[in-house]
């Protein structure tokens, strides 16, 4: 079962066509490993073994020659985050006050990934309404890293991320507003990719807002690829969704020749030794594989992106947010409650046209930092790990570092602020407590293959697959 669990979904499907492994089979062995490992990983919150064992068996029968051929992710189990809407199942966004809400059609991700033959075993857990970089409610509990239990595994998409280290999901589901697909992927050493703005399509009313995009968790780059194929493209429900739809290349030719920046601390972001050290030795493996580094400075702050933020998220999320609580705000967590008074005081700190102007100028520093490179080389997060369970309200500290809020141990959201830009997180290493670490790889604006491209050759000369010596001890 060890070896069914970790596998990649490329490879699962290249046995499925083989005949050399049935979907049920792989299927089976996740809900074996479910059983074993969700009392404590807790990325679950419902799951779907009954619908997805039918599936499966029909999915093998495509791959034996009876029925139609098989489809890109044909019998792949994937995991859902619950904020993506199935159909007739419940749609809380780990909130009490949506308790018994029900999803009127499917999110546009769902059917894309049903339509491609991916069959969705689980649902996973995030922060309610998914406004935090950790992942705990009222509703669902406490949801840990695999690689350390006393860690979270991140947030929003931290269920998602969970379930691909602990060995329960091939793929997830992930979205990421201020860094809720690359916090967790960061955190629990897999691999997120948040697409430009526009590249997948999203769940109105926020998918106007262009802070925010869908994506996907994987383990590999590989699966990234073949997953977010499958996820590309225009949507009606979604005006914001881009045509035409584009195909991310599967092969690249190696990196050598290509310049990259790499900028440690994104301004002034408080960076620990850890975590600069595995950004280092990222780069330094690019250097030695013909890629041409070169360190670079951004003139940006913590306090400049935190404004720009305020005012946007209050302006939109934070007012979508307050729209649902109402008046019962003594149903929310404590982090949510103190979020809405946050967001509700952002128009103290400015209006969305300064907010706006803030943007513009971080956006046109980054063009011209970036002028003259193929891409730019970062930390996911300035530690490597969140403590699980804290609501982390105000000021905290990590191993001697004090962070004023959490999103200035996280160094995301520059890129939500330029989120016509993609960016693949990808692992780095492991910080001194052994909790994974993470780069974003940023590309210039809509030039996706860019980041794959850096993506595959980091991969090839730091391999940091989920082999049977480097696996979550659980």
């Amino acid at each position: 079962m060890s070896e069914l669990i970790y596998l990649s979904a490329t490879e699962a499907r290249a046995l499925f066509a083989k005949r050399a492994l049935s979907p049920v089979e792989l299927l089976q062995a996740l809900i074996e490993r479910t059983e074993q490992v969700e009392p404590e990983v807790n990325a679950f919150t419902e799951r779907l073994f009954d619908e997805a064992l039918v599936a499966a068996a029909q999915a093998e029968a495509r791959y034996l020659g009876k029925g139609p051929a098989p489809r890109p992710l044909e019998g792949i189990p994937v995991a859902a985050k619950e904020k993506h809407a199935i159909a007739g199942r419940s749609l809380t966004e780990g909130s009490l006050i949506n308790k018994g809400n029900v999803a009127a059609e499917n999110a546009p991700v769902i059917d894309r990934i049903l339509d491609a033959g991916g069959i969705i075993h689980a649902r996973t857990t995030t922060p309610e309404f998914s406004i935090s970089a950790f992942t705990h409610t009222p509703m669902w509990g406490v949801t840990r890293n695999p690689w350390n239990p006393d860690y979270t595994p991140g947030g929003s998409s931290g269920g998602s991320a969970a379930a691909l280290a602990a060995g329960t999901a091939l793929l997830a589901t992930a979205s990421d507003i201020g860094g809720s697909t690359r916090i967790p992927a960061a955190f629990t050493g897999t691999v997120g990719f948040k697409a430009p703005y526009g590249r997948i399509p999203g769940t109105p009313p926020l998918s106007m807002d262009f802070y925010r995009g869908d994506g996907t968790l994987a383990r590999t780059v590989d699966d990234t690829i073949l997953f977010a194929n499958v996820l590309i493209g225009p949507d009606p429900r979604d005006h914001t969704s881009l045509r035409p739809r584009i195909a991310l290349p599967t092969e690249y030719e190696p990196a050598a020749g290509m310049r990259v920046a790499l900028c440690v601390r994104l301004g002034d972001y408080d960076v620990k030794p850890d975590v600069e050290r595995n950004t280092r030795a990222a780069a330094d493996a690019l250097a030695q594989a013909g890629v041409v580094v070169e360190e670079i400075e951004l003139p940006w702050t913590r306090a400049e992106v935190g404004r720009a933020t305020s005012m946007h998220f209050g302006a939109i999320f934070g007012a979508l947010v307050q729209d649902v609580v109402g008046d019962q705000r003594d149903l929310v967590a404590p982090y949510t409650a103190a979020f809405l008074d946050w967001a509700a005081k952002a128009a103290d700190r400015g209006s969305f046209l300064d907010g706006l102007r803030i943007e513009t100028r971080m956006q046109r520093e980054l063009a011209e930092a970036m002028a003259g490179f193929d891409a730019l080389l970062c930390p996911t997060a300035a530690i490597p790990a969140l403590p699980v369970g804290d609501d982390l309200i105000g000021e905290f500290e990590v191993d001697g570092h004090r962070f004023a809020r959490f999103s200035d141990a996280t160094m995301t959201t520059p890129f939500n602020i330029n989120n016509r830009c993609p960016v693949l997180a990808v692992p780095s290493g492991h910080g001194d407590n052994g909790v994974p670490t993470g780069v974003q790889i940023v590309g210039h604006t809509y030039d996706d293959a860019t980041v794959f491209r850096l993506g595959k050759e980091l991969e090839r000369v730091r391999p940091w697959a989920y082999a049977e010596n480097h696996r979550p001890a659980l």
